[in-house]
């Protein structure tokens, strides 16, 4: 059943006959309703499925940074949207059919602010991550008060961490303890910088693969 929202002439949600009504980022759609098909799925149309899903499984705990810090919206096409398009373009790689991703190409915000100059990661005893950079506070957009974060990724458990404001740009060194449970294991490390408004961000620079101590 239809629900009309917007009187007799307006949009409307649900099934009537053959089309399917629905409001997407504030615009009325109106779509064909899908047909149901017994034709199988062509290996190409297969992977593409495999694709889609490891990116979204992938992404999914990220939402809430990449709908603030990824790209600009442009029409129907989120944030979120945007993030997913540019990892199934730019940061998987396949083997046998099989899907998978590749680190060092994923970014986890992406925007115009001013990133880290030298920016270095270091294990500690305890679970610790010791990073530091160089003072780059007066090159373009950049500002002493950006704020820095970090996003750490266990393969294993399949787990993201994730540390916000733990730093400013100024202060040039910070750490982090990751929970016990990651003691001895391998983490995929990125960072970035957000300016204090929380308007944007910059590319998130990848790490590398950093075992625990």
């Amino acid at each position: 059943m239809a629900t009309i929202t917007k009187g007799i002439l307006g949009g409307f949600s649900g099934t009537v006959g053959t089309v399917v009504g629905a409001n997407f980022r504030g615009k009325d759609i109106i779509r064909s309703r899908p047909k149901k098909s017994d034709r199988k799925p062509t290996e190409a149309q297969v992977l593409q499925q495999k694709k889609f899903t490891l990116v979204i499984s992938f992404l999914q705990p990220l939402k809430a940074i990449q709908n603030q810090y990824f790209g600009v919206s442009s029409g129907v096409k989120s944030k979120v949207n945007l993030a997913a398009s540019y990892m199934l373009n730019n940061a998987l790689v396949v083997v046998a059919d099989e899907p998978s991703l590749v680190y060092n190409k994923i970014l986890i915000t992406k925007g115009e602010l001013a990133g880290f100059q030298n920016l270095e990661a270091t294990p500690a005893v305890g679970r610790i991550l010791h990073f530091t950079w160089e003072d780059n506070s007066l090159q373009g957009n950049a500002s002493a008060t950006d704020v820095a974060n970090v996003v750490c990724y266990n393969e294993i458990a399949g787990t993201f961490e994730m540390y916000q404001a733990i730093a400013t740009r100024a202060d040039l060194a910070a750490q982090i303890i990751l929970p016990p449970y990651l003691a001895g294991l391998d983490v995929h490390v990125w960072m970035y910088f957000n300016n204090v408004a929380q308007k944007v961000a910059c590319n998130s620079p990848y790490l590398g693969l950093i075992t625990l101590l």
